[in-house]
Order: structure tokens, then sequence, then C-alpha cells
């Protein structure tokens, strides 16, 4: 069954798309004006098909096996990081303890998690028909000019393209090959990732008990810095990931349940947003006893230069 939302305006045409659903029948309708180009979800309830209400028709979330270990993969970092950051910071040494184990997992959910997601944009694809239509793919610009394929986890198999699709529940882009979401997401993997195993590993020089004062400052220096970048780079990323979504009506979001707001939408995202606040602060607090130690050396000195 084929729909259009509302009347066509003049200079402005309408085509309907279907797309997949579950338990009712869902369709898609594109708006091609020149001006713009809009997308909305229709669902048209078999109960009442005379009325059509705005739906993502989301599954609610359930407890199965699957679900279960793609929560678990994606909390297991945590504790790995933890247990790395006992064995190479000194335990006297918290604050450095603690930003080791948010670079350490901030590194492997950027490699690991998010690489995968990345993976399954380039090389999971569904090969569509001649006139086939389905989710995510409303026109162009096609993902790498391909017009004739599906990119993204949602047609990718394995643990990890089932990891997307559950956390895809809470936020369907991420179940395609969105344009923005993949183009922060190559920024994130492919610089975020390594430069907060960097992080890591100057925290562990800068840490050591043997390391000379001036290789601690060498390190250290190096250090906030670099934090600083990144710290940056995941706010900026993380308001260009959501930033879209609330100015349109955030019509890829499902919030009705609670699981998927509060532990997939909330708790996943806004640890980058308060860990980074924190980091930056720290990393400011450094940089202001390093130049006010400096004035004072250079104050000394030139004391005993006159």
């Amino acid at each position: 069954m084929y729909c259009t939302i509302g009347q066509a305006s003049k200079g402005k045409s309408h085509k309907t798309l279907p797309i997949q659903g579950s338990a009712s029948k869902q369709l898609v309708t594109h708006d091609t004006s020149d001006s713009c180009s809009k997308v909305s979800l229709i669902e048209l309830r078999p109960e009442k098909e005379d009325k059509m209400t705005t739906s993502t028709a989301v599954p609610a979330f359930t407890a199965d096996v699957p679900t279960l270990l793609s929560i678990t993969a994606a909390l297991s970092i945590m504790p790995l990081s933890y247990l790395l950051g006992t064995a190479l910071i000194p335990s006297n040494q918290l604050r450095n303890r603690l930003l080791f184990f948010w670079h350490a997992y901030d590194a492997g959910t950027h490699l690991l998690i998010e690489g995968s997601f990345l993976y399954h944009c380039f090389f999971s694809y569904k090969q569509l028909q001649p006139g086939e239509t389905i989710p995510g793919v409303y026109g162009p610009p096609y993902f790498l000019n391909r017009p004739d394929r599906a990119y993204g986890p949602a047609y990718g198999v394995g643990a990890s393209a089932r990891m997307w699709q559950e956390y895809g529940k809470a936020d369907a882009r991420w179940l395609g090959a969105d344009l923005c979401v993949v183009c922060l997401e190559l920024l994130t993997v492919l610089i975020g990732g390594p430069l907060a195993v960097y992080i890591c590993y100057l925290l562990t020089m800068s840490s050591s008990t043997s390391a000379t004062s001036a290789s601690k400052a060498k390190y250290s220096s190096c250090l906030w810095f670099s934090s600083i970048i990144l710290a940056v780079g995941e706010l900026y990323g993380g308001f260009m990931t959501f930033g879209p979504e609330w100015f349109s009506g955030s019509v890829g979001l499902e919030t009705s349940d609670p699981v998927y707001l509060w532990l997939y939408l909330v708790f996943f995202n806004v640890l980058w947003v308060i860990v980074p606040l924190w980091v930056i602060s720290v990393a400011w607090g450094e940089i202001k006893v390093a130049f006010a130690t400096a004035a004072v050396a250079n104050k000394q000195t030139a004391k005993k230069l006159n």
C-alpha cells in the first residue's frame, strides 16, 4: 500500500516509499521540492486503516540473550580499562588512574565498538533490485554513490552487527550509513581512538616512579595538550551527532521506552560530555600551575642576572 501525506503544494512533488515494518505496515513519504527535502515516517495501523499516526514502530526492550550479550560487550571495556589502569598507574596517583581508566575505555570504545560500525557501513550491504527502496534510502546523495545498495549494520551478520542493530532501536541512524554519522565516526575511530591510546602512554610514562623530573615535564606537556584536543573533539562530535536530530524533531530517536532513553541514549552518550569537561578542567588547572611556576622561575632568574 502507498500513500502521500498532505496535499502537494505548488511547485512540489511527493513520492511515497514503502519501508519494512513489524506488526504494522509502515510507509515513508519523501517531499522532493526544490527548496527542501523532508522525510516522514508514518504508521498505518491495521485495526484503523483510515487513521494514520506518526510512529517509529520500534519494538519494546526485551532482555533476551542476544540483547544482554550486546550490552555486556559494550560495557566489558570498562573493567578491562580499570584493570589496566591499576597495573600501570601507581596507587598513590588516583587522578592519573581515573584519567587512564577513561582514556583506555575511550580508546577501546572508539577502536573496537565504533570501528565495527564503520566496518559494517563500508562492507555490509543489501543489493537493491531496480526500483526497490528500503529504510534509510530516501534519495541522493547515496552513500559511496551507490544507489543500488543499502549499507549499514542493519544488513550485517555477526555479534558486532547485532550489537548495532540493538542500539539502532534507540537511534535509527546507526542502522544504516548515515552520512553525518559516518563522517564523524571516521574522525573518531581514525584520530580519536589512536590519540586516546597515546594519552594512556603519556599517563603511564609521566606517572612512573623511576622517571626523572625532566622526562615527567616532557610527557606532562604532551599529555595535557593532547588531552584538551581529544576532549574538545569529543564534545564537538557529541553535539554534531545529536544536534541535527534535535533541530529536525528527533525523528530518528526512540524515547518512549525507558531503557532505550536512559541506558542507550543518555548513559552511553552523556559520559562523552561530562568526562571531557572534567578532563578540560584538570588540564586547565595544570596549565595554570605550569605558567605560574614558569613566571616565578623567570622572575628569580632575572633577579640573579641583575
